[in-house]
C-alpha cells in the first residue's frame, strides 16, 4: 500500500534520510525501529507530508504523492498518531475526536462506534477537556481521532512513549484489532522491542538515516540485528 523509494530528506545542510527504501504491505503491521535521532520520525513526517523530500519518491495506494499537502494525504487515507499525542488540551474529548472530521465529506462526519468499543474510557469522558486526561488516556484519544478520519493506513509514532504498562497492552490489542477486524494497514515507529515482536508482521531497522535491516519480527532475536538497537 505504501512504498518509499530512495528517499532523502534534509534539514538545511543536515541529511536526515539517506536513500531510504521501504514497503508497507496492505493489511499488515510494519514496524520501523531504531535508536533516537536515526530518522524514524523524519520518515513519518515525509510520509504524511509534514516535510518535503529532497529526493526519491513516496507512493500510496498506487499513486505517487509527490508534493501533495498533508491535508490531501489525509483525504487520500493516511492517518497519523503523532509522537507526544498532540491533542488539543482546551477542547473536550468529543471536540478532539470531531477534529478528525476535517478531511471527511459531510455525510461521513460521525464517530465510529468501534472507537468507543476499543477505548470505552473515552465515552465516559466526552465532556472532559483533553488536557485533563492522563497520558495514557490522551494516547487513546489521539488514536481515536485518527480513526474518525476512516484512514486506510495509520502511522503511529512511538505510541508507547511515557505510557503505563496496562495502557500499552490496551494499545497493542487495539492495533491488532484494527489489522485483523478492519483490515487497516499499520506503520508503527517504536523503540519498545517486545511490543514490536508481538505485533509486527515485518520490521525495518534504521541507523543514521538509512535502513540497515529488513525482515520478519523474529529476526529481532538475532544478536547481529539487535546490535543496531543497543545504545
Amino acid at each position: 500500500m505504501l512504498t518509499v523509494a530512495n528517499a532523502t530528506l534534509h534539514y538545511g545542510a543536515a541529511a536526515a534520510l539517506r536513500g531510504v527504501n521501504m514497503e508497507v504491505a496492505q493489511g499488515r503491521i510494519t514496524c520501523l525501529l531504531g535508536r533516537n535521532g536515526v530518522g524514524k520520525t523524519s520518515t513519518i513526517r515525509a510520509i504524511v507530508g509534514q516535510h518535503a523530500l529532497s529526493g526519491g519518491a513516496i507512493s500510496f495506494d498506487g499513486a505517487e504523492l509527490g508534493r501533495r499537502s498533508s491535508h490531501d494525504r489525509a483525504r487520500a487515507g493516511i492517518g497519523l498518531v503523532p509522537q507526544g499525542r498532540e491533542i488539543f488540551p482546551l477542547l473536550t474529548v468529543k471536540e478532539n475526536l470531531q477534529t478528525g472530521y476535517a478531511c471527511l465529506p459531510r455525510a461521513q462526519r460521525s464517530i465510529p462506534d468501534y472507537v468507543f468499543e476499543l477505548f470505552p474510557i473515552l465515552k465516559t469522558m466526552l465532556h472532559r477537556r483533553g488536557g485533563d486526561l492522563s497520558g495514557g488516556q490522551q494516547q487513546q484519544l489521539a488514536i481515536g481521532r485518527a480513526l474518525v478520519m476512516r484512514p486506510k493506513l495509520i502511522a503511529f509514532d512511538e505510541p508507547t512513549e511515557g505510557i503505563q504498562p496496562s495502557i500499552i497492552k490496551d494499545i497493542g490489542r487495539a492495533i491488532q484489532f484494527l489489522r485483523d477486524e478492519h483490515g487497516l494497514t499499520i506503520l508503527l515507529v517504536e523503540q519498545y522491542l517486545d511490543f514490536c515482536r508481538e505485533l509486527a508482521d515485518h520490521i525495518y531497522i534504521m541507523d543514521r538515516g538509512e535502513i540497515v535491516h529488513s525482515g520478519a519480527a523474529e529476526t529481532l532475536d538475532d544478536p547481529e540485528v539487535r546490535k543496531h538497537l543497543t545504545v
